[in-house]
């Protein structure tokens, strides 16, 4: 019985670390407006594994893409909707998008990144989006 109960809190806590399906995260960017980073990539590609099991799992761990939505893509299982995310060849690729006054907005970068590098875009996302908010507030009619 202990070894089932073991199992189970296992799959929960390996499940909750886990990224978000990407219909799933892109529906709650959209309710949110908070920007969404995806990460596409593929289980053969050395700099992919080293994305998704070392920096991104790191960054996450400490907080710093609270203020984003991730997902991965995995561009083999999901072709399509890499397609409309990559930027050209070249794994991976981690694409960022930013809701505007004139709709979304996307940043890509290819290849290995460093966690400063990634925390330097989400940072700079998270605030510009911010400011976006900011503008877009209905301010209170004076009597």
């Amino acid at each position: 019985m202990l070894g089932i109960t073991l199992a189970i809190l296992l799959q929960v806590s390996a499940v909750g670390d886990q990224p978000a399906q990407y219909d799933d995260a892109f529906k709650t960017a959209m309710e949110t407006g908070k920007p969404m980073l995806v990460l596409v990539g593929t289980d053969w590609c050395p700099a992919c594994v080293t994305m998704k099991q070392s920096i991104m799992p790191r960054l996450k761990r400490a907080g710093r893409l609270s203020g984003v939505v991730y997902t991965e893509v995995d561009a083999d299982a999901q072709p399509r909707i890499a397609q409309r995310i990559m930027s050209g060849g070249g794994y991976p690729q981690l694409a960022l998008y930013r809701k505007t006054k004139d709709g979304w907005r996307r940043q890509i970068l290819i290849g290995v990144q460093s966690e400063s590098t990634i925390q330097t875009i989400v940072d700079r996302a998270v605030a510009a989006q911010e400011e976006e908010a900011g503008k877009l507030e209905v301010l209170p009619v004076s009597q």
